[in-house]
C-alpha cells in the first residue's frame, strides 16, 4: 500500500468514527419550528356576535322584525376567573372595558340593554349590530396583580360562553284575540271600481274586534273595500252596503319568531407590547 492510499484510508476511518460518535438530532435542528408559544404573553378572547333593535324594511340581509341577543358566561374552573368585556358597534362606537370576576360555577350575562348602555345608545330602537369581546388577560392575575397566571396549552377554554339570539316579527307576544266575522253584500257601487260579479252577492270579511269599543260596522267594511279596490274616503257615499250578519270568535295571533343558540370558542391573541 502506498503512502497516498494510507492517507485516504486514515481520512475515511476518521470520518466514520466522527459520524458514529456524534449523533445528529433532527429535533435540535428544527427546534424553532416545533416550539409551542408560551401563553403567558397571550390573551384568551371570546368573540360573540350581537344583533339588537328593530328592522322595519327589507333592504338588509335580515328580514323585518325585532331582534335581541343574550350572552351568557359561566366559570367552569375550580378557581375564580377575571375577564374584561368590550362592545364594538359595526362602523361605530367601541365601549370601555368592563371588569367582571366569576367564582367557581358562577355565571353572569348581558343582553342588548347592557350593550346599548355601555356604548351610550340606551334610547336607540333601530337596528344595532356588532361584536362583544370577552378577554382573559394572561400576564397577570387581576385579583392578585403580583402573581402570574399560567394555563396549559392543551386547554384555553376557561369559560363557557353561549350566545342566544331571538327574532320576532310581531310587535307584541302571541295572545288570544277576539275576531268578528262580518257577512255583507253590496247593493250598489256608483264608483265602478268593484267587480260587477260581487254586487248583490253575499261576502265575508274577518276583522280583529276591540272590547268595549263602539264601532261603525258598515264603515269598517267600506275601509276594507277602499284598501282593496282603491276607493277614496270621499267615495264612501257612492257605496251602498247592507250588513247581513256579525259573529264573534276567538283566535290566536301567529307566533312568528325564531331563536338560535351559538357556543363561542376561545381564540388566543398576542398582547400589544408597545
Amino acid at each position: 500500500m502506498n503512502s497516498s492510499s494510507i492517507y485516504n484510508y486514515s481520512i475515511l476511518i476518521f470520518t466514520i468514527s466522527f459520524l458514529v460518535s456524534t449523533p445528529i438530532y433532527l429535533d435540535t435542528i428544527f427546534a424553532d419550528d416545533k416550539t409551542i408559544p408560551d401563553h403567558n404573553e397571550r390573551d384568551i378572547t371570546y368573540v360573540a356576535k350581537f344583533v339588537c333593535g328593530s328592522i322595519v324594511d327589507g333592504t338588509g340581509p335580515l328580514r323585518p322584525g325585532h331582534y335581541n341577543t343574550d350572552i351568557s358566561i359561566t366559570n367552569k374552573q375550580l378557581s375564580p376567573v377575571s375577564f374584561f368585556w368590550t362592545a364594538s358597534v359595526n362602523d361605530g362606537i367601541i365601549s370601555h372595558s368592563t371588569l367582571i370576576t366569576l367564582d367557581h360555577q358562577e355565571s353572569t350575562g348581558f343582553d342588548c340593554r347592557d350593550i346599548k348602555k355601555v356604548v351610550g345608545l340606551e334610547n336607540n330602537t333601530s337596528h344595532l349590530g356588532g361584536f362583544v369581546f370577552v378577554t382573559i388577560p394572561q400576564n397577570y392575575d387581576i385579583a392578585n396583580p403580583n402573581a402570574v397566571i399560567q394555563h396549559s396549552s392543551e386547554s384555553i377554554n376557561l369559560l363557557d360562553v353561549q350566545v342566544f339570539f331571538t327574532a320576532n316579527a310581531l310587535d307584541t307576544l302571541p295572545h288570544e284575540v277576539a275576531l268578528e266575522k262580518i257577512s255583507f253584500y253590496i247593493l250598489h257601487d256608483y264608483t265602478g271600481k268593484i267587480p260587477k260579479q260581487m254586487i248583490k252577492t253575499t261576502l265575508d270579511v274577518t276583522l280583529e274586534s276591540k272590547l268595549n269599543v263602539i264601532a261603525d260596522t258598515e264603515r269598517k267594511v267600506k275601509e276594507i273595500l277602499s284598501l282593496t279596490y282603491g276607493i277614496s274616503e270621499d267615495e264612501f257615499d257612492d257605496l251602498e252596503i247592507r250588513i247581513k250578519n256579525v259573529s264573534i270568535g276567538v283566535g290566536s295571533m301567529i307566533d312568528d319568531h325564531a331563536i338560535s343558540l351559538s357556543i363561542v370558542k376561545p381564540q388566543v391573541y398576542l398582547q400589544d407590547t408597545e
